[in-house]
């Protein structure tokens, strides 16, 4: 066998820069795509129970929106530490510790759960005590004690979709998450509007349907799509369980404050005039906002995921650059949504003209540039008039002065 020569490098790359970053790419969409997908039908669960909310009255809108979704940032960040452990034991090829990983992150979020319930239960004390109005209050309290079971979904299913993601099993979460956002739908009209429940009503459609993805992905989990990761319920999940808290409950508080920032937004908002039109007004927004949030949200997974797989593969250089086509990639849709978003106002504008212009409110703009045009051509022929005369005034007085 022949030594490579002096200098040589020791891997010889395979394939041109082009086709290893196009599959790096293809890998990064293959969790992009469901991602972006699965966040945007769960997101659409609330966004349907919103609306159909938001026709029951405005009290009850702005009631829902204070009540609902004050601990959801901190359980989500909890689970973010899972998906680290879970990708990187994926890339390591130590399948049997995701199912581990799971279960302790199951164990955890559970009961940090049960502590966080009595902030649902005397929701409407709270409420009272920084001085929210009574009504207020008291129909969020109502709601918050409804939304309970919503509460405990919430810590089952986000370590499901994480330790879904990390063994690239996006189309799952997708899927469920679709076919629950449309029975999701059904079920609110029947319990709203045929049945008369009202927001007891949309709330437990909500609940339902939040239930419903966690037994989608359970039973997918535990019926034998995950053979190498899920290996049945194991005491090892006890194992090095006060270090996962302590990694877990960190991320928790991160992501949490960033979602109390929102929180405390609308709060805010209660102590307004009008405080039921305010607080409405600022949640339709934030909830338009939160929607296209999704679609960040989806490359941030992608990105973990990528990243834990790499790294857990001990390779630095893939991590890096799986960073850098997420980034570019990111960075490319932004702009392409910029444009977009340009060329919409700008459609936008020329909409309202035109329906200016079909109510009889504003003439054509042809016919204002071209007035204008001949308001400022008329201006300059009077002042050129005035300054002719003024210079011929000037110039018969200089005459009369020589004659004279």
């Amino acid at each position: 066998m022949e030594a490579p020569p002096a200098g040589a490098p020791l891997l010889q790359p395979r394939g041109d820069g082009r086709r290893w970053s196009g599959g790096r790419s293809r890998r990064l969409w293959r969790i992009v795509g469901p991602a972006i997908f699965q966040r945007i039908a769960l997101y659409g669960i609330n966004i349907v129970t919103r609306a159909f909310i938001g026709h029951l009255g405005d009290l009850e809108l702005a009631a829902f929106s204070i009540a609902a979704g004050f601990n959801f940032g901190f359980l989500l960040g909890m689970a973010s530490a899972l998906e680290t452990m879970c990708g990187q034991a994926f890339g390591a090829k130590k399948y049997h510790m995701l199912g581990v990983y799971l279960q302790r992150s199951w164990i955890a979020l559970l009961l940090f759960a049960v502590a966080l319930t009595p902030t649902y239960i005397l929701m409407e004390d709270l409420l009272m005590l920084i001085g929210q109005s009574p009504e207020l209050a008291r129909l969020a309290g109502k709601m918050s004690v409804w939304l309970i079971p919503q509460h405990f979904a919430v810590a089952m299913l986000v370590p499901l979709t994480r330790f879904l993601q990390s063994q690239l099993k996006n189309w799952v979460t997708a899927v469920t998450a679709g076919v629950t956002l449309a029975v999701h739908a059904a079920a609110t009209y029947l319990l709203v509007r045929r049945f008369q429940l009202g927001i007891v009503g949309a709330v437990v459609a909500a609940d339902l349907s939040w239930w419903l993805v966690v037994l989608g992905q359970f039973l997918y989990v535990v019926g034998g799509g995950c053979p190498l990761s899920w290996k049945g319920f194991s005491t090892e999940a006890f194992a090095d369980f006060w270090e996962f808290v302590k990694l877990s409950s960190a991320s928790g508080v991160m992501l949490c404050l960033e979602n109390w920032y929102y929180r405390v937004l609308i709060l805010l908002t209660g102590y307004l005039k009008n405080a039921e039109i305010a607080v409405d007004a600022l949640s339709i927004c934030l909830t338009i906002n939160g929607w296209e949030m999704m679609i960040p949200l989806g490359f941030l997974a992608a990105t973990g995921v990528r990243v834990a797989n790499e790294l857990g593969a001990g390779s630095g250089k893939g991590a890096r650059f799986a960073i850098v086509v997420s980034i570019t990639t990111s960075v490319l849709i932004g702009l392409f949504f910029w444009g977009g978003c340009r060329f919409r106002m700008a459609s936008v504008g020329s909409l309202r003209e035109h329906r200016e212009l079909l109510l009889g409110r504003r003439p054509p703009r042809c016919r204002t540039r071209l007035a204008a045009a001949f308001r400022s051509w008329g201006n300059l022929v009077r002042v050129d008039w005035r300054n002719r005369r003024s210079d011929a005034g000037t110039g018969l007085s200089h005459c009369q002065m020589r004659l004279g």
